[in-house]
């Protein structure tokens, strides 16, 4: 994705048909990484650097693990689980985040990272029942905001600097991030995430690196090897806590591969996906930002790269590619995802 107005427009991945007339398109790029940094497939701009928002958190967390911060505090599976995550503040997000940051010594007030409606419908219903207002602790991004804060307690920063970008927290995240991606942290740019935590540029192609190296740590040192393990282990085995029960496709994605496939979705229609068996990434962008086009282009790409079953594409047919239905469930239209192999597409980044 490139906002030079010279530059060659990323191509179409996803075609709305109606009627089978097309009606609308969705363009973007995305690149396909071993844990050498060679890209196996890549289609579009994937060398300039785009906001990975949310997709990262698993390198985020990196630094709580590998300090030792998550065993000072008592990090459980499910703890690292959540401190992954963009939740839907179900009760087992909040209590679970609640409970870490009690035994940090701390409590709500010290998330910055601001007030948010519960994604989950019965949360939101419960809440407005109780009287109480979205606080800080409903904010999908508070497991990850916990687990900033428990380094910073590890490392004896005060909590209310936890995000200060150079400061002891963000330092060691921006510095596991680049090493993650084979970048100079310096070089690395960033802004403020919607959370208030930095959120930084990268290209799709350092992004599939990144997390080809979380699914096979073997070029790692042995400290970030097993942290990288412990965070891919606890998604696998507590997927509703990385996102939840209703409508997330990285908690249905994970549980329809059993946790053989790690994915983490990211805000304006970033999305990555580490291959356990193979140690290969992708990493998704949709240009326009939007779902729509972003969720079946990830279920097709792993359904064409061979990661999917027909057992576990049927598990998520309600973010695959396929019908469109009216309200009345009558077929109306296809959503399409351009082929890996299309000769009109795709780059054989071999050739």
């Amino acid at each position: 994705m490139n906002d030079d107005p010279a530059a060659p427009a990323d191509p179409v991945l996803v075609r709305v048909l109606r009627g089978g007339f097309l009606e609308s398109v969705h363009r973007g790029a995305f690149a396909v990484a071993d844990a050498d940094g060679r890209l196996v497939h890549a289609l579009g701009d994937t060398e300039t650097p785009v906001f990975a928002r949310s997709a990262i958190k698993a390198l985020q967390a990196l630094p709580l693990v590998e300090s030792g911060a998550a065993d000072r505090f008592g990090f459980e599976p499910p703890d690292l689980a959540l401190s992954i995550s963009s939740h839907n503040a179900e009760p087992q997000h909040t209590e679970r985040a609640a409970a870490i940051l009690e035994r940090l010594g701390l409590g709500p007030q010290h998330l910055r990272c601001g007030a948010q409606t519960p994604g989950d419908p019965a949360a939101r219903r419960a809440l407005a029942a109780s009287g109480a207002k979205p606080g800080a602790i409903h904010n999908n991004c508070s497991g990850k905001h916990a687990g900033f804060l428990a380094l910073g307690a590890h490392l004896g920063a005060e909590p209310e600097h936890y995000l200060d970008h150079g400061g002891a927290v963000q330092s060691l995240v921006r510095d596991a991030l680049a090493a993650m991606c084979g970048l100079d942290p310096d070089a690395i740019e960033h802004a403020i995430d919607g959370c208030s935590a930095p959120t930084y540029r990268l290209s799709l192609s350092a992004m599939a690196t990144a997390f080809a190296r979380l699914a096979d740590p073997s070029s790692l040192v042995p400290e970030r090897a097993r942290a990288a393990g412990r965070l891919l282990d606890a998604a696998a085995a507590h997927p509703a806590l990385v996102a939840g029960e209703h409508k997330r496709l990285d908690t249905a994605l994970l549980r329809a591969t059993g946790g053989r496939l790690f994915c983490k979705v990211g805000a304006e229609a970033v999305y990555v996906v580490a291959e356990r068996d193979s140690g290969h990434a992708l990493a998704i962008k949709v240009d326009d930002g939007g779902y729509r086009g972003l969720f079946p282009l990830v279920v097709g790409l792993c359904r064409e790269l061979g990661w999917l079953d027909d057992r576990a594409v049927d598990a998520l047919s309600d973010y695959a590619p396929g019908a469109l239905r009216n309200w009345a469930g009558l077929e109306v239209g296809s959503v399409e995802v351009a082929a890996l192999g299309s000769p009109e597409l795709r780059r054989d980044v071999e050739a």
